[in-house]
C-alpha cells in the first residue's frame, strides 16, 4: 500500500489516478469515505475533524486491507495527515493486518500550493480552509519528510512526471520487500534444522 500524503492542493487525487490508469494492479482508496462514515455516526462527540477520532484511525487500515484483500489489487491512498501521531496509528493499524505502507509526501514550495488552491476553481469554495491549514502543514512538513519513503517535489512536476517516481520507487520496494522475506525464510529454514 502506498499512502500519497501532503498538503491539501500538492495534487494527490491526480497523481493516484495515473498511477491507477498506468497499472491495473492499482485500486485507489480514499479514507475520507471512512471519515464520511465515522462523522456521520458521532456527530455528538464534539470534535472539528474527523481524524481526531480513533474510530477512523482504527478503522481506515481494516477497510484498507478489506479492499486489498477482495480486489486483489495494491491500493494506493490520498489523504492529508498532518498529525504524527495519527499517522503512526494508521501505520502500525495496517501492518498489524500485514500490509506494508509506504508514504510519499507530495511536496509543493508554499507560493506555489497558495496559487493552486487559489485557482481552483473546483475545490474554490474550500480555498479558504485550504489556505488555513497551510501553515497546519508547514509545521507538519518536517516530521512527514524525516517518515516519509519518498520525497516528491511537484511544484514543477506534472502528474504524470510524479507518478513515474513514485512507480520506480514502488518498483524499488517491491524488490527490497522480496529480498527481505528471502532473508526471513532462509533464516527461519536454519532455525528449524538447529531443533
Amino acid at each position: 500500500m502506498v499512502w500519497l500524503n501532503g498538503p491539501f492542493g500538492a495534487g494527490k487525487t491526480t497523481v493516484a489516478q495515473q498511477i491507477v490508469a498506468d497499472n491495473p494492479l492499482w485500486r485507489i482508496f480514499d479514507p475520507e469515505m471512512v471519515g464520511f462514515l465515522v462523522r456521520s455516526q458521532f456527530q455528538d462527540f464534539g470534535f472539528a475533524d474527523f481524524q481526531q477520532l480513533r474510530s477512523w484511525r482504527r478503522l481506515t487500515p481494516i477497510v484498507a486491507d478489506e479492499i486489498a484483500r477482495e480486489t486483489g489489487q495494491h491500493l494506493v491512498i490520498t489523504q492529508t495527515v498532518l498529525d504524527q501521531q495519527y499517522w503512526r496509528e494508521l501505520v502500525t493499524g495496517t501492518r498489524a493486518h500485514g500490509h506494508t505502507l509506504r508514504q510519499v509526501l507530495l511536496d509543493v514550495r508554499p507560493e506555489i500550493l497558495r496559487q493552486r488552491i487559489c485557482d481552483d476553481e473546483v475545490l474554490h469554495r474550500a480555498a479558504g480552509w485550504r489556505l488555513e491549514h497551510l501553515s497546519i502543514f508547514l509545521e507538519a512538513r518536517t516530521w512527514m519528510a524525516r517518515e516519509a519513503d519518498l520525497v516528491v517535489d511537484t511544484s514543477a512536476a506534472s502528474p504524470r512526471r510524479t507518478a513515474l517516481s513514485i512507480a520506480d520507487a514502488i518498483g524499488s520496494w517491491v524488490e527490497q520487500d522480496k529480498a527481505e522475506q528471502r532473508s526471513c525464510s532462509s533464516r527461519e529454514r536454519r532455525r528449524s534444522r538447529v531443533r
